[in-house]
């Protein structure tokens, strides 16, 4: 990746004073003048850094936000044995005789062809969406929305889920799994006694994220209107009035995030005794959030006889578990490899630098992308912290550029409406934490950039996950520093796996640090090493429109170091951006921040400032 570079910047500055700034301005971006060199490194810095390994404990997984609230407790699994179940349908399938009558080689060769595999006797795919034989309700709305054929994924388990079968589906984020589970959930509800008062939904479905919750909501939303199936969508963050009045007029649709049905369940709002259709979609993402307890609840409020469908990425011996302990005699199927590995349609890019470094990067990056289209189309930015994405999106927008934000500190109101901008276009740049990493389906993205490399390979995939989808292509870039050595070795094995070049410089920090870091998804661990302070402020920047004076911005302040001293913990966890307990030895008060470097008139020049 290497970008043209545009006006100049400050070279790098001492014990904390920002370098000299750049004069000239550069155009392809709005124009602004260079950025301040970095500021020196503070004192002592961190003396072993480790992230505190997730454990099980008596109450169940202690990890991140999944921690089981005691207020659940008090939710006692139900006793199904005491109680007599009403019987309910769920066998709807009729094969389609071009269905039947396929022969196995056709069969086999379309199952090769888009790399689906099976685990049981799964009856033949549909690859028409006229042998789903679906109502006319539904095939209306396959029509006006104008889908081709079914993807794969749905090819092969509408036969096994209209069936009445239980299932798992291992497939990658854009597969189309959410039409793969919401149109038999309609099938199934219409085949079910109606509603009466005081009844729970008939089709549960579950998402680690509210982002997700409304992605499926809005697909449930186009398929059960005319079919007059009524759906609610349940997550934190909203106000609970709604979500309540929806639970008690009766829906046949419940898709939630853990959390806010529990509260619902533990407040006598709505109870599970009618559902026969259960979802748990992005079941690996659930469980490494730890939802895992919350879920465990909520299946002890099911009966046992219920359907259920569990959608991942990823097969992990603890989704592996909880298949094994809840789902029974089901089947699977795969699309691709269980190998966790990136998506060929995309292209990607990895440029090693410095951790200062990274704001001019960015700058050229996105000028360049600016410079090659007049609509280069929609733009997601990942960064590790909320602090950094506020401070990045006012970075981006003092070009002149619409951007948005999203993490998991701002409101709802505010999230859907920067989500809303992002989807039409009035925002064509979106800086985003994590939560937006999984489940966001948008179209139109042609770029991520992963300004912050994530901290495990399977997070690296998801993001980049956004672009390429629906058989298109996209662009992902990703800045990686020193820090980041324990993902080079397998980042490096997901380059090559995708048949993508490999900058020699990622080789050479994978030789030098052991590689670290494998395809799975990270557990804790303990780390190594002595770094020696925090990292200077960046230097600030004057923004520059033509030739009219602008304001002056201050530039990202460095990582600060600790200074010595006694141990301290910082809790990192947030509200929706949970991240797992982080030690430092060597004192408090390291954090993203630093100090500021200034800006000035100095010479054009690049810093060279070494990278480690």
């Amino acid at each position: 990746m290497s970008p043209p570079r545009h006006g100049g910047f400050g070279g790098g500055g001492g014990g904390g004073s920002g370098g000299g700034g750049g004069r000239s301005g550069f155009g392809g971006f709005g124009g602004f003048g260079g950025f301040g060199g970095g500021g020196g490194g503070g004192g002592g810095g961190v003396r072993s850094g480790r992230i505190e390994s997730r454990q099980r404990r008596s109450g169940g997984l202690n990890r991140g936000a999944g921690a089981v609230n005691d207020d659940f407790n008090s939710l006692h699994n139900v006793n199904w044995s005491d109680m007599r179940l009403q019987p309910f349908q769920r066998n709807f399938y009729q094969e389609h005789p071009k269905t039947r009558n396929r022969p196995p080689q056709e069969v086999e060769r379309y199952r090769g062809q888009h790399q689906i595999t099976v685990r049981g006797a799964a009856p033949n795919p549909i690859q028409y969406f006229d042998e789903a034989c679906f109502p006319d309700y539904c095939m209306h709305e396959i029509q006006r929305q104008r889908y081709a054929e079914p993807t794969p994924i749905q090819a092969q388990s509408w036969p096994i889920v209209i069936s009445g079968n239980n299932l798992v589906g291992i497939a990658k984020t854009g597969s189309g799994k959410t039409l793969a589970f919401i149109l038999p959930a309609i099938v199934h509800i219409n085949g079910q006694e109606p509603l009466k008062r005081g009844d729970g939904p008939i089709a549960l479905v579950l998402a680690p994220t509210r982002e997700l919750a409304q992605q499926i909501q809005s697909v449930a939303n186009d398929f059960g209107s005319n079919a007059y199936v009524r759906n609610t969508c349940i997550f934190g963050g909203a106000p609970r009035s709604k979500q309540a009045n929806d639970l008690e007029r009766g829906v046949q649709i419940v898709i939630a995030t853990p959390g806010r049905l529990l509260d619902f369940l533990q407040g006598g709002t709505t109870n599970l005794r009618r559902c026969t259709y259960l979802v748990l979609d992005e079941a690996d993402r659930m469980l490494d959030m730890g939802f895992e307890p919350q879920i465990r609840k909520i299946l002890g409020q099911i009966r046992p006889d219920r359907q259920i469908l569990m959608w991942s990425a990823t097969w992990p011996k603890e989704v592996r578990q909880l298949a094994e302990d809840f789902l029974g005699n089901y089947m699977q199927i795969n699309i691709g490899s269980l190998e966790l590995s990136a998506n060929h349609n995309i292209r990607q890019y990895v440029e090693v630098c410095a951790e200062h470094e990274k704001g001019s990067k960015l700058k050229d990056l996105l000028s360049h992308i600016y410079d090659q289209a007049r609509e280069p189309g929609k733009i997601i930015i990942f960064v590790a912290t909320k602090k950094k994405v506020d401070e990045l999106a006012r970075f981006i927008n003092a070009f002149g550029v619409g951007v948005g934000s999203i993490h998991g500190d701002k409101s709802q109101m505010d999230r859907d409406n920067v989500l809303n901008d992002f989807r039409s276009g009035r925002a064509n740049i979106l800086v985003a934490t994590d939560v937006a990493a999984r489940g966001l389906d948008v179209d139109g993205i042609k770029y991520v950039i992963n300004f912050d490399f994530p901290q495990s390979s399977e997070d690296y995939i998801h993001r980049i996950g956004r672009t390429g989808r629906k058989h298109t292509t996209g662009t992902s870039y990703a800045f990686f520093t020193r820090k980041n050595a324990k993902c080079a070795r397998a980042l490096i094995e997901i380059l090559r796996e995708a048949n993508q070049n490999v900058n020699p410089e990622l080789e050479y920090i994978a030789r030098e640090s052991g590689g670290g870091g494998s395809n799975g998804r990270s557990r804790g661990g303990r780390g190594s090493g002595r770094h020696n302070g925090g990292g200077g402020g960046g230097g600030g920047f004057n923004s520059m429109n033509g030739n009219s004076g602008g304001s002056r911005f201050n530039g990202f302040g460095g990582y600060g170091g600790n200074r010595g001293g006694h141990s301290s913990n910082t809790n990192m966890n947030g509200m929706h951006d949970q991240r797992p307990m982080m030690r430092y030895g060597g004192g408090g008060g390291g954090s993203f921040g630093g100090n500021n470097g200034g800006y000035s008139n100095g010479d054009n020049r690049y810093s060279n400032a070494a990278r480690h």
